[in-house]
């Protein structure tokens, strides 16, 4: 992963140096509030319904083991002791106190993180597939290409201030989006033309919050050397024409909807063509250095363990549950991805506890070459798995609570903080997400129903993703009270769609059941191969509704 220069730390420094110096300020009264606001924003800090919350930065969800330590250390000092992995590959702190903030900056930096542009109307952190590297089937390795991104957009004078916040992801794989690119205000998926020559097909105007949007393709092939002069046309293009009057309509989804994809291409295509061969123009000197920074780690020379897990799976059920669902196949023989989830019943999807922070440093140091990745799914990969040591793995993690083997399941839920926390939440997300985990607490029952995608926002700001769920939950507001507008449909994937709205709102009490029969319909209705997505596509919303609604 990539390592800190001197000239990074010194902008690091002066970056907490200049917040320090903004925060006393404003503590002071030398600062009004809505002066102070844009400045604590762009530094990931946001004041929540109980206390200011901090997002802090993970550049394509990838982190050190002594990042991790460190986080932990700040959980404990400045906060209540836990943290909270989003769907941004971010790390959020639910409690630190304002006059502390500063503090926690310069910690940071001291392990090379921060919380630039976390918030604000800005770039925010580039996120991507939490296998990049080591999945077989990826055109490339993204994660470079995700730096030269970051690097390109931190503090660009040009873009701090656009009309709304501005995200962008990236995928390299040929078969599976993980890193939901349809679905942000430009999506990268990576591809190589007819004469071999590496680029990307680029998705402009997708999002979600309350318009929801699946991004069109503006670009079938993009070189790999134009990516930076092309995202600086596209945001230039965003900045002169978006809308500031409205901050509902200040998305760059709405301008691609008002100029039609293919009006808001040619003005892409215009304005790139003056600064296509500028100096922002990438060089293969500048792509070559920035990929060495993600060389591969020292791998040994490994056969498959075919054999070894065989038997280990034969004599231990759980095992052979945790292999199926939480460990995927990797490029290298001998090796595996290993994703260990945060979802067991009870815990708030995400969270993690200092001291489990710590355990999953350890197990990075142990099992994985001292690396961990963040998922968008707010889980975390241990990517580079001796296969031999699976079965200690999972003996280790199973009481730390990372071992419930129930990724992709239905259980595996996607949740913001919402009500409990956020300031902005029409209804509590946590406590619906723990009520559903506990009516389907059957593993056996969930591997019989297959992969479904079931999201939870507290709110339309949707950062639960509940539009692209194949299941989408929605905290609404009704006359002071809290209920629950559920969507069918979704998908993040590369069959990319917006969830239909069921009908009426549902009061929280009766949200597992609403579940429940959504699920009994499609195992009513489901042939022998289907996905639940791949059943409500066949037969529409009307035999769920007619359930639901009985």
């Amino acid at each position: 992963m990539y390592v800190y220069d001197e000239h990074d730390r010194q902008m690091a420094a002066e970056r907490v140096a200049q917040f320090r110096d903004q925060t006393e300020r404003a503590l002071a009264g030398e600062l009004a509030e809505d002066e102070f606001l844009p400045l604590r924003l762009q530094n990931g800090l946001y004041v929540q319904r109980l206390a200011p919350m901090l997002r802090i930065c993970v550049p394509y969800g990838m982190m050190r083991s002594d990042q991790l330590r460190r986080l932990a250390r700040i959980t404990r000092d400045y906060d209540k002791g836990y943290a909270h992995f989003t769907t941004r590959q971010n790390v959020q702190l639910n409690w630190p106190a304002l006059e502390d903030v500063p503090d926690i900056l310069a910690e940071l930096a001291e392990v090379e993180m921060h919380a630039n542009q976390t918030s604000g109307n800005c770039i925010r952190n580039t996120t991507t597939d939490q296998f990049s590297g080591v999945q077989s089937d990826e055109i490339a390795d993204p994660r470079p290409y995700c730096e030269i991104i970051r690097q390109w957009s931190t503090f660009h004078p040009e873009f701090a201030f656009l009309p709304r916040k501005f995200k962008v992801a990236v995928n390299a794989s040929e078969h599976t989006d993980r890193a939901a690119i349809q679905v942000h205000d430009i999506g990268l998926q990576m591809v190589r033309n007819e004469a071999g020559e590496l680029g990307f097909r680029v998705h402009v105007g997708g999002g979600l919050g309350r318009t929801p949007m699946v991004g069109p393709v503006i670009r079938e092939f993009l070189p790999e050397l134009d990516l930076l002069t092309y995202l600086e046309a596209v945001l230039r293009v965003y900045n002169r024409y978006g809308r500031r009057d409205n901050k509902f309509k200040a998305r760059i989804k709405i301008l691609v909807k008002a100029l039609t994809p293919e009006g808001f291409a040619e003005k892409v295509e215009a304005e790139w063509q003056h600064i296509k061969d500028s100096p922002t123009r990438l060089t293969p000197d500048a792509v070559q250095r920035i990929q060495a920074y993600f060389t591969e780690p020292d791998y040994a020379a490994l056969e498959n363990a075919t054999d070894l897990l065989g038997s280990q799976r034969f004599e231990n059920r759980g095992f052979d549950q945790w292999l199926t669902h939480n460990v995927d196949t990797h490029k290298k023989p001998g090796y595996a991805i290993v994703t260990l989830t945060m979802k067991k019943t009870g815990t708030p999807p995400g969270d993690v506890s200092d001291k489990q922070l710590e355990q999953i440093a350890d197990l990075a140091d142990e099992f994985s070459f001292g690396e961990i990745r963040v998922t968008h799914q707010q889980n975390v990969v241990l990517a580079d798995v001796r296969q031999d040591r699976l079965f200690e793995l999972w003996q280790a993690i199973t009481p730390m609570g990372f071992g419930t083997a129930n990724l992709n399941t239905l259980t595996d839920v996607i949740c913001c903080p919402g009500g409990d926390y956020c300031a902005l939440a029409n209804a509590k997300s946590i406590p619906v997400a723990e009520a559903i985990q506990r009516q389907f607490d059957d593993l056996d029952y969930l591997y019989d129903l297959g992969n479904i995608d079931l999201n939870i926002s507290g709110c339309m700001n949707a950062c639960g993703h509940h539009h692209v769920g194949n299941i989408g939950v929605l905290g609404v507001d009704k006359k002071g009270e809290e209920f629950y507008q559920i969507s069918l449909g979704g998908s993040s994937h590369h069959d990319a769609s917006i969830g239909k709205i069921l009908g009426p709102s549902f009061a929280r009490d009766e949200m597992p059941q609403v579940i429940s029969k959504i699920i009994d319909v499609y195992v009513d209705k489901r042939t022998e191969e289907e996905t639940f997505l791949d059943t409500y596509r066949r037969v529409g919303i009307d035999p769920f509704k007619e359930r639901v609604y009985a």
